[in-house]
């Protein structure tokens, strides 16, 4: 019996929708800066809870590589704790957003270039692109930790840009390493196979 794929089609396709929210919320947040206010703060809130559950869905979909999602269900599950806060409490979080997303988006860089150096292992010919993607995003994640200015206005670009990296980041993953095969057979199939060859 072949496992269902549309527990990964599913997870790939919200994968791919929450990054475009993402990098439409940072361009947002690019050409007008003044919006980091906390309805802004709220929305962000909302964005990171929902991304996580859909991490966290993402995690037990077991695309054929196991790459994308190797990590998410501890990223789902600190995305939607902070979002969740975030949402109730904006308040709470306008002092601190920047370093909180810059150290979400830094720890989901280095994860990524893990997924990188893993993909490569596999075979996966456009692994360098989440590499370069994984980079540029730990970049702009660590920019908005260390917060080198005290414009408001300039932190809110910054955090823009941060969030069109960390779109651009899960948006390549997804497209690069998910691996969707229509007779892909169950995991248990798999493993008896593994042992019966050895």
């Amino acid at each position: 019996m072949m496992r269902s794929v549309t527990p990964m089609r599913t997870a790939k396709a919200g994968y791919i929708a929450m990054s475009v929210i993402l990098m439409a919320a940072g361009a947002v947040l690019i050409a007008a800066p003044d919006t980091l206010a906390s309805a802004m703060c709220s929305v962000l809130g909302i964005a990171s809870a929902v991304f996580g559950g859909v991490k966290i869905a993402s995690y037990f979909s077991k695309d054929l590589f196991r790459l994308a999602f190797q990590h998410d269900l501890a990223e789902g599950i600190l995305l939607m704790i902070l979002g969740v806060t975030a949402a109730v409490k904006p308040e709470l979080f306008l002092g601190f957003i920047g370093v909180i997303f810059g150290v979400c988006v830094l720890a989901d860089g280095l994860l990524k270039i893990q997924t990188a150096i893993d993909a490569k292992v596999f075979g996966v010919s456009k692994w360098w692109l989440i590499l370069a993607a994984a980079i540029a995003a730990d970049i702009a994640g660590f920019f908005l930790i260390i917060n080198p200015v005290e414009s408001a206005a300039v932190v809110a670009v910054i955090l823009g840009v941060t969030l069109v990296m960390e779109g651009l980041l899960n948006l390549i993953t997804v497209l690069v390493a998910v691996k969707i095969v229509k007779n892909q057979l169950p995991d248990d199939v798999i493993k008896v196979n593994a042992v019966n060859t050895h």
